[in-house]
């Protein structure tokens, strides 16, 4: 069974969902966008037969699509999903979720009326060096994660000034919900504990420097600039298992890290990747450690994986299609992605009212 997938939205993330969607063997028919000829650019790079700028003209044409993609702004989430959903197609959707929990929970409740897969890019969760400390979660090597730590730091990162990025109505957010995967990463291997206290703050430093601008994004618009520049939190679970964050665009630290750094009742361990230059893949270094105690000694073991030059985005992507097929399991679910919005959710409030958050 070949799966039928039409892309909703041109952007640059475009090129990894439909490398990972082919890899799966999966047809790509279309490529829908508002802007239209920007659809049919991309339509003609990635060898797509058919171009939109209207997404019911998508669906009334080719009712053979069997699931879509969606990467557009995070405000456009929810309404694309559910219309795909209730149209009969699987659906993909870029992170965040939505830009709220509630968004995110009116998807999940399509998605079961429905009948259909929904499922989001954490692509972080695809890295070879994820699935290797997955694999040691679940068979015992680390034991039961009491505690973690979530970092993605940038110290010059903000993608642009007045574009939907740093436009609050449009992406929910700043950094924390636009960086939002090591804490998903944390959770994801804490085994998703059920959140009980959020307790944060966020700060606005550097917001309005373009001195603090990221060598990637989108360019400069005449848009707002009212989201954070740094959020950092900690949250307590209903297992007592409990996360520090720590998410920014601008701040001042040496470079920028990507890193999930946890305490387990076995072994600890990190999952990093640190930037030479902020935002620029080519110039990261990408680790993956154990810590271990054997015979009286502290071990630290370097688990060495094949390389990933995307970040997991394109093997992201090819789950998705597998899951449809039925050959894989889902790397993640609506119930993950409710519980991780509900923690942000949370930490935006605490850091509004200056008071921990019961979730």
């Amino acid at each position: 069974m070949t799966i039928k997938v039409g892309v909703i939205g041109a952007g640059g993330m475009a090129q990894y969902h439909i490398a990972g969607f082919k890899q799966a063997g999966a047809e790509i028919l279309a490529i829908a966008d508002l802007n239209e000829a920007a659809a049919k650019a991309a339509a003609e790079n990635y060898g797509v037969a058919n171009a939109f700028g209207d997404i019911d003209a998508m669906f009334n044409e080719l009712p053979e699509l069997d699931a879509v993609t969606i990467i557009v702004p995070n405000k456009f989430h929810a309404s694309l999903a559910i219309k795909a959903l209730e149209a009969g197609k699987h659906v993909f959707c870029e992170k965040p979720p939505a830009i709220n929990a509630a968004e995110v929970a009116e998807m999940k409740e399509a998605a079961e009326k429905a009948g259909k897969h929904l499922m989001f890019n954490f692509n972080n969760r695809a890295r070879p060096e994820s699935f290797a400390m997955k694999a040691y979660a679940e068979d015992g090597t680390i034991g039961r994660i009491n505690s973690a730590q979530a970092k993605w730091i940038r110290r010059t990162g903000i993608p642009g000034f007045g574009g939907w990025f740093t436009n609050k109505d449009l992406a929910g957010g700043g950094p924390l919900i636009d960086l939002l995967h090591m804490v998903d990463l944390a959770m994801y291997l804490m085994d998703y504990p059920e959140p009980a206290y959020v307790l944060g703050q966020t700060f606005s430093d550097f917001i309005d420097n373009k001195d603090f601008k990221g060598p990637w994004g989108i360019p400069d618009a005449g848009g707002p600039t009212n989201v954070e520049a740094a959020a950092h939190g900690f949250v307590t679970f209903k297992s007592g298992q409990t996360l520090t964050m720590q998410v920014s665009w601008a701040e001042m630290i040496k470079r920028e890290e990507v890193s999930v750094v946890f305490q387990g009742t076995q072994a600890g361990g990190k999952i990093e990747r640190l930037f030479g230059t902020d935002g620029l893949d080519e110039t990261s270094i990408d680790s993956c450690e154990l810590y271990t105690q054997e015979q009286g000694n502290s071990v630290n073991r370097s688990i060495v994986t094949e390389a990933c030059e995307d970040m997991g985005r394109s093997r992201s992507a090819a789950n998705f299609i597998k899951t449809i097929t039925g050959e894989e399991k889902p790397l993640n679910t609506p119930d993950q992605a409710l519980s991780l919005m509900k923690v942000i959710d949370g930490l935006y409030q605490s850091a509004n009212t200056g008071k921990p958050v019961e979730i």
